[in-house]
């Protein structure tokens, strides 16, 4: 892990770090004071550019700057402004609005303390926010991917709106070659929230969707309590992850099925856009260019959940049948 700036340093003549948010491997994040417009703060997120992966360092930079610039294009309500980036030391930094509030993680910690649950209401009215948020991200050319959507990464400010945080892991598709990405920084995201073609950092193939994966496992993190299973432990032990309303009775069916397909294990049987998702959890949106995709095959972790859900039919159907079967064989013969 990299040395954490001292507190007072001043980056650019300008930003004087007065505490540390987070950090991680490949940086940090600091709550900073801007020393031209008095009162403003900030928060300056920190790169090495040497861990940023196989690039070598100058190449790494020329990337960070590449999309440090897209993303100080974005002006989105629920998305912190970015205002500037530059290099000081070595090292690469990203001075983005600092959001006050709670994280959503915090928040269900509260409430799990307090032994209830969010109320779903409440829940889906962040839930339209992020929608609005990643619609507005996925609709930029090139598209833009966050990669790293959950809970602590989504912060709820004193006037209730939602601000979706982070920018550490977001990812540029390329519309010369879908295939292959850039990022600002790589990384594969966070383990419960992540979808399986994700794991492969920048070498698997992720769109979309792979956020569609990811604000589901949120939605259910929200409403559950816990954090879903990962999907590396869903494709080893199919059924593996509890329905959603098994865990809070009071979700809707109507959410959790919208929950449920949002986190589909392959990319091809989740919604393709937001504005599905949106469709899926209010019904007031069209699902706009949904491609009919056909009836998919049933898999035995689907097999297994649908009879989790339903397994009080289940049993009366197979009741239905055996006293058929038996009614049949004791009846007599029809003359």
């Amino acid at each position: 892990m990299a040395k954490l700036l001292p507190f007072g340093t001043v980056l650019k003549n300008r930003y004087k770090i007065q505490s540390l948010i987070g950090h991680g491997g490949i940086g940090a994040v600091y709550l900073s004071e801007d020393l031209r417009l008095r009162g403003r703060l900030c928060a300056i997120k920190e790169v090495l550019p040497e861990l940023m992966g196989p690039l070598d360092v100058k190449e790494a930079q020329e990337q960070f700057y590449q999309e440090a610039s897209v993303l100080a294009r974005l002006d989105h309500p629920n998305l912190p402004k970015v205002s500037d980036y530059f290099s000081e030391g070595g090292r690469e930094y990203l001075v983005m609005d600092f959001v006050p509030g709670k994280d959503l993680r915090t928040i269900i910690l509260e409430y799990k303390e307090r032994g209830k649950f969010l109320e779903e209401d409440l829940v889906l009215d962040w839930a339209r926010q992020i929608c609005d948020a990643l619609e507005y991200l996925h609709s930029q050319d090139p598209p833009v991917l966050h990669r790293d959507i959950k809970p602590s990464n989504i912060k709820l400010t004193p006037s209730g709106l939602i601000k979706l945080v982070d920018f550490g892991l977001v990812k540029l598709l390329s519309d010369e070659d879908e295939e292959h990405t850039i990022t600002v920084v790589q990384g594969r995201g966070t383990l419960q929230y992540t979808p399986l073609e994700q794991y492969g950092g920048d070498t698997g193939h992720t769109d979309a969707r792979s956020d569609i994966y990811a604000f589901g496992a949120t939605l259910y993190h929200l409403l559950t309590g816990v954090p879903p299973t990962d999907a590396k432990e869903r494709f080893l032990h199919p059924g593996s992850l509890p329905l959603p309303r098994s865990l809070n009775p009071k979700i809707s069916e109507r959410t959790e099925q919208a929950i449920l397909e949002s986190m589909a294990m392959h990319p091809d049987n989740r919604p393709q856009t937001i504005a599905e998702v949106r469709a899926l959890l209010f019904g007031d949106s069209p699902l706009h260019g949904r491609k009919r995709r056909g009836r998919q095959p049933v898999t035995f972790d689907a097999l297994t959940e649908a009879l989790s859900n339903n397994a009080i039919l289940a049993v009366a159907a197979a009741l239905a049948v055996a006293a058929a079967v038996l009614v049949t064989l004791h009846a007599p013969p029809i003359p």
